[in-house]
C-alpha cells in the first residue's frame, strides 16, 4: 500500500481552480518531487495531503487514514514544513522545539535532533538572529520533532544562497536515508533532478507527467550532443556511418555531432580509428528544464 495516495483530487478558489483532477501515490522511502511553477497548484495539493485544507472532490490517504476525518492521527504521522511558515523573532531555538514537541504523544529527542541537523550551539539563539539556512535547518527540525513517517519539505531552499541549497540537499538525503519518506514541492528543476526518485510535474493545477527524473528527460527528448575541436583535415562525415549518429556538422575547427544511444563511445571510437585527437570534448544532454518546456510548452519561470 502507497503512503501516501491521491486520487482526483479537486480544489477551488472562488472562479480559480487550484488543483484540478490530481491523482498520485508516494511510496515507502523515496522522495517523492512535486515540481512546478509558482502558481501550479504545489502548495494547496500539499495542504490538502496534510490535511490542512478541504478537498472540494477527491481523494486523499495518509497510511490509510482520511487527513480529515482522522486528522490527530495523520498529525502524528507526517510532518509538515510550509513555505510561508514563520516563527516570532524573539523565540528561541530551543523554545520553539520545545513547544512543538509538546503537541506530540512520542516526540523525538529535540537535542539529538538539533545536533542531526548542525544547529545544537543555536539552541538559545532568537529566530531573528538566524541565517537564511539557519531558519531552514530548525524547519526542517520542527517537521520531525514528531517521529513522523512522511515529511513535507514545501520550497525548502527558496532564498538560500547557492552553498546553503546544497547543504539543506544533504540534509533532505540524511532524512530520507532515517527511513522517513520524504515529499518535496519545489519549483527548482537542478534540486528535483538531484534528490527525487520520482517527480509530479505539475502546471495550472494539472499534473502534465510523472515519472523518474531521466524517464521525464528521456520520453520528451532523448537526442544528445557531443561537440569537440578537429583539425581541419578531419573529414566529419565518416562519424555518420555510426548508427548511433543522427547528423555531422562543422564550423570551422567545431563539429557538433547529434544522435542517441551512447553516442559518446560512437564518437571517440571514430575518433581512435582515424588517429584523431579532439580537444574540447562535450557532451550535452537534455535535462528537467528541457523535460519541462517540451511537457507544458512554457519555461519554469513563467
Amino acid at each position: 500500500m502507497p503512503i501516501i495516495d491521491v486520487r482526483n483530487l479537486h480544489k477551488r478558489y472562488g472562479e480559480k481552480t487550484a488543483v484540478d483532477d490530481v491523482s498520485f501515490s508516494v511510496e515507502e522511502g523515496e522522495i517523492f518531487g512535486i515540481l512546478g511553477p509558482n502558481g501550479a497548484g504545489k502548495t494547496t495539493t500539499v495542504e490538502c495531503v496534510a490535511g490542512m485544507r478541504p478537498a472540494d472532490a477527491g481523494s486523499v490517504s495518509v497510511l490509510g487514514r482520511d487527513p480529515r476525518r482522522d486528522r490527530d492521527e495523520v498529525r502524528e504521522l507526517l510532518g509538515v514544513q510550509l513555505q510561508e511558515a514563520r516563527l516570532p523573532d524573539r523565540l528561541r531555538t530551543g523554545e520553539a522545539l520545545d513547544l512543538y514537541a509538546s503537541f506530540y504523544r512520542s516526540p523525538a529527542d529535540t537535542g539529538r535532533l538539533l545536533e542531526s541537523l548542525g544547529i545544537a550551539d543555536k539552541r538559545d539563539t532568537q529566530y531573528r538572529r538566524l541565517s537564511g539556512g539557519q531558519k531552514q535547518r530548525l524547519s526542517i527540525a520542527l517537521a520531525l520533532v514528531e517521529n513522523p513517517r512522511v515529511a513535507v519539505f514545501d520550497e525548502l531552499t527558496t532564498g538560500l544562497n547557492p552553498q546553503a541549497r546544497r547543504d539543506t540537499w544533504d540534509l533532505v538525503e540524511n532524512v530520507r536515508d532515517s527511513g522517513v519518506t520524504v515529499v518535496l514541492v519545489t519549483h527548482f528543476m537542478d534540486e528535483a533532478e538531484r534528490l527525487c526518485d520520482r517527480i509530479a510535474v505539475v502546471d495550472s493545477g494539472r499534473i502534465a507527467a510523472l515519472d523518474t527524473p531521466a524517464g521525464l528527460v528521456a520520453r520528451t527528448d532523448p537526442e544528445q550532443r557531443v561537440t569537440f575541436r578537429a583539425p581541419r583535415d578531419f573529414d566529419e562525415q565518416v562519424l555518420a556511418a555510426r548508427p548511433e549518429v543522427a547528423s555531422a556538422h562543422r564550423s570551422g575547427h567545431q563539429v557538433r555531432v547529434t544522435g542517441r544511444g551512447n553516442l559518446l563511445h560512437a564518437v571517440t571510437s571514430v575518433l581512435a580509428r582515424e588517429h584523431v585527437v579532439a580537444e574540447d570534448l562535450r557532451v550535452e544532454r537534455s535535462n528537467l528544464d528541457d523535460a519541462f518546456v517540451a511537457l507544458t510548452g512554457r519555461s519554469p519561470e513563467a
